[in-house]
């Protein structure tokens, strides 16, 4: 028996789709604190070829303004646009906030934003007052405040800007003196108000979150949205077919806007692992 030839468009197409769905997928944050979010992905889908980028030269955008953040979120996009990425995780509340829209208008790829964690917060709440830490921008963008009327219509919601905190994890002081002092300067006036959550706007923040739950108790409920956006790529790339059908472990590159060697030593702990991190010359 002969075995019939391919069709040769049909081939074509298979390794074009192939090709798609071994691209990798583009993440980046205002500094490092997207890597909370890109250790949920590799978690989940650990097959997936990933892309960082560490914006930290720049870092944090909740001190910028829109027009800047959203020119500079569209910067990055077009370099992992040269890298072929099949889609694109905004892993910074603030950039999601300003402008995950223009994103999504300019941007054929499938682009997953995150926003605080309001919606599970009103569920898991016991006291009906749930406070949110989160940069100066997030706090006033329409984004958030959708989020509220939406869903905490008999919540009551404690949005706290954090300024300095950002600056901690970029510098890796975790547990320091300052940076305690700073999370009791924000998080101690929502206990007073009886908040029993808190949500974690800022993808910072979850690199804190063992130094927050020492200063407020393990009574209160701490939330953070790694994994939710993790999960939301995951239907993505399944409803578009673009999950990656290799069996193999993905490569995960990473890049940073800064070249100073504080920088880079602090994404390797943070990752805790010994990685390759490329200036990124954007």
């Amino acid at each position: 028996m002969v075995d019939k030839p391919l069709n040769s468009a049909q081939t074509d197409s298979d390794r074009a789709n192939n090709s798609t769905r071994s691209a990798p997928v583009g993440v980046f944050d205002s500094g490092m604190g997207g890597l909370s979010v890109l250790r949920e992905i590799h978690l989940l889908l650990p097959h997936e070829n990933l892309i960082y980028i560490a914006d930290s030269k720049h870092a944090p955008y909740g001190d910028r303004s829109t027009q800047y953040v959203q020119q500079r979120s569209l910067e990055i996009a077009n370099f992992l646009l040269k890298k072929n990425i099949k889609s694109l995780v905004v892993a910074c509340n603030t950039a999601t906030a300003l402008a995950v829209d223009i994103l999504r208008e300019q941007l054929t790829i499938p682009v997953i934003g995150l926003e605080p964690a309001i919606k599970p917060g009103v569920k898991m709440s016991k006291t009906g007052v749930i406070g949110v830490l989160a940069t100066q921008r997030t706090i006033e963008s329409k984004r958030l405040h959708c989020l509220t009327v939406k869903h905490a219509s008999h919540t009551k919601v404690l949005a706290q800007a954090c300024p300095g905190l950002v600056e901690k994890v970029e510098a890796n002081h975790l547990d320091h003196y300052d940076t305690r002092q700073l999370i009791k300067k924000y998080t101690l006036p929502l206990l007073e108000q009886n908040a029993d959550t808190i949500i974690l706007g800022c993808t910072h923040y979850p690199f804190l979150q063992q130094t927050i739950s020492t200063i407020v108790g393990r009574d209160i409920q701490i939330i953070e949205t790694g994994k939710p956006v993790a999960q939301q790529l995951q239907r993505v790339l399944h409803k578009y077919k673009l999950n990656n059908a290799s069996q193999k472990n993905g490569n995960i590159f990473f890049y940073n806007s800064s070249n100073i060697n504080q920088h880079s030593n602090t994404m390797r702990q943070l990752w805790h692992n010994d990685i390759t991190i490329k200036l990124l010359s954007v």
